[in-house]
């Protein structure tokens, strides 16, 4: 008769030990590929632009008392700063919010991937809560509401919630702690950055520093020119060749104003064209 072949106790023991180790080992390994976590691609940051409109030049700071990585802009090409548009410097969904205290009326813009931006001390809202704007759209106008000394653009951009240092067109902007220091050009709402070609009309056409007659003369047209128009915005009253205008418009390589009365354009506001 064949004896059955009896397994060492010790044998058993470390068989039995090493099946539960392997049966511990492969469920470690199958929690731990459950954990993994495959990467999330970082939503590129938004290709930002000054907050006001194409060819203006402001200057900015940054007080001691602002919130997060702020700037406060105020105008400095003779223009006024209260009642200027303030546009959006990227697109998104933007929404109305108030704070008498503190950022007044403001407009907050939801660019995606956890970026936002800030404009505060609002005079007006020019969009409602909820609205998709494009880059350029006016979504308010500057004023001074809130906890404010006077009128500016207090802009903010956020990733997350937390406040970034401002960059425009890539660029990280300095952070001065007083006004006319450092200055912003901007080309928010310029089109293609080339702005509108036009003919003008007329002889020895006077081309200003800015939309008023007594404002520097900083060259002159001849005859008729071809010209390149970045912004118009309203101004002296002109009276010339039959004609009564307040519109000006901005002559992006001649570097000043000219009444739109020598634009060779039936209307007294150029379609199309931004307002500076």
């Amino acid at each position: 008769m064949q004896k059955t072949r009896r397994v060492p106790k010790t044998q058993g023991v470390q068989s039995t030990r090493l099946k539960r180790f392997a049966a511990t080992l492969g469920a470690l390994l199958a929690a731990t590929i459950g954990m993994i976590v495959l990467p999330v691609q970082a939503h590129a940051e938004p290709t930002f632009k000054a907050p006001f409109p194409c060819g203006q030049k402001w200057t900015y700071a940054h007080f001691s008392g602002e919130v997060r990585r702020a700037l406060d802009f105020i105008r400095a090409d003779g223009g006024t700063t209260n009642g200027t548009p303030v546009l959006a410097s990227a697109a998104g969904t933007a929404t109305r919010l108030s704070e008498p205290g503190g950022a007044g009326n403001y407009i907050a813009i939801d660019h995606g991937g956890g970026w936002k931006t800030y404009y505060f001390h609002l005079s007006a809202y020019s969009v409602p809560s909820g609205a998709q704007v494009a880059q350029g759209q006016q979504i308010g106008v500057t004023g001074s509401t809130g906890n404010t000394t006077g009128p500016h653009i207090h802009y903010e951009q956020l990733l997350n919630g937390v406040g970034q240092t401002i960059r425009i067109n890539g660029t990280a902007l300095p952070y001065p702690s007083s006004y006319n220091q450092s200055y912003l050009t901007s080309d928010n709402g310029c089109g293609d950055g080339t702005g509108t070609p036009y003919m003008t009309w007329g002889t020895d056409v006077r081309v200003h520093a800015d939309a008023t007659l007594d404002s520097p003369v900083v060259t002159t047209l001849p005859g008729p020119t071809s010209v390149i128009v970045v912004c118009q915005k309203q101004g002296d009253t002109v009276t010339a060749e039959g004609y009564t205008n307040n519109w000006w418009s901005k002559l992006r390589d001649q570097g000043g104003f000219i009444t739109n009365i020598y634009i060779n354009d039936p209307n007294a506001k150029l379609p199309g064209v931004p307002e500076c």
